[in-house]
Order: structure tokens, then sequence, then C-alpha cells
């Protein structure tokens, strides 16, 4: 599972302007969505992996303006920086694979899933739905 420690990435402090009471409301939903998926994956013998940069099992969670506008190909308009998306470590694609498997689950923890084609070696999730509305989207 993760905590909003984990989401926040050390970065609360540094950039505790930009959490807002919104982004943190945000932030928590998201982190209990995400830990309603974990849970499914973990009942389902999905092989989880702790990332090695982050030491948890994001690869991404919070991210101010500045954090998100340095990272290549970040969308300018990110969810993360709202609170409100997540990505998950996935080296081997296992969480894409099943969250593609099983869409009706992700549906029931009301997450939509970026299309694994763009994120290889993580899996973005948001609580929010897309332009398209699809439960996978492309960005």
């Amino acid at each position: 599972m993760i905590s909003l420690a984990d989401y926040y990435m050390g970065r609360a402090d540094q950039y505790g302007d930009e959490l807002t009471d919104d982004t943190r409301l945000n932030a928590e939903e998201t982190v209990k969505r995400v830990n309603e998926l974990l849970a499914l994956l973990l009942a389902h013998d999905v092989p989880l992996s702790r990332n090695p940069h982050t030491g948890s099992l994001l690869s991404s969670g919070w991210r101010p303006r500045t954090v998100n506008a340095a990272i290549h190909g970040a969308a300018i308009n990110s969810k993360h920086m709202t609170g409100q998306a997540c990505d998950l470590y996935d080296p081997d694609g296992d969480i894409d694979e099943w969250c593609m498997e099983n869409q009706d689950k992700l549906d029931d923890c009301g997450l939509w899933l970026e299309h694994p084609s763009a994120t290889k070696g993580w899996c973005h999730v948001q609580v929010v739905p897309p332009r398209s509305g699809r439960r996978v989207f492309f960005p």
C-alpha cells in the first residue's frame, strides 16, 4: 500500500505553497483509490515492485508545477499537479497488463488508465475521467 507521505514524495514542505486544501483532498482520494487497486493486484498475485529511486511502489505522485515542468514529456496540465493522478512503478508491465484485462475493476475503484503503450515502466492511473471519457485513454 502507499501512504500520503509516499504520494507527496517529500515535496510537501518545500512546495507547501502549492499544496492547497483542494490538492490535499484530491491526494487523499487518489491514495485511497490507488490502495483499493493495489489490494486487488495483491489478491490476484500481480507482482508489485518498489521503485529503487523513490523507495515506494510509486514512480510519481504529487508534482508541484516546477517539478512537472522539468519532467520530459509531462503534460502541461498534468493531473499529478492537482493530486488526481499517480504513477505506479511497473517495470515489466504486469500492472498495466492486469488493468487492461480487468477494466471493470478499474471502474469499481473509480480509476482511469493511461494506455500502456504510452507508459513503459510505469502505470498511470487518475481519479478523474479524461476528455474522451474512456476508461483507458491515450494522452
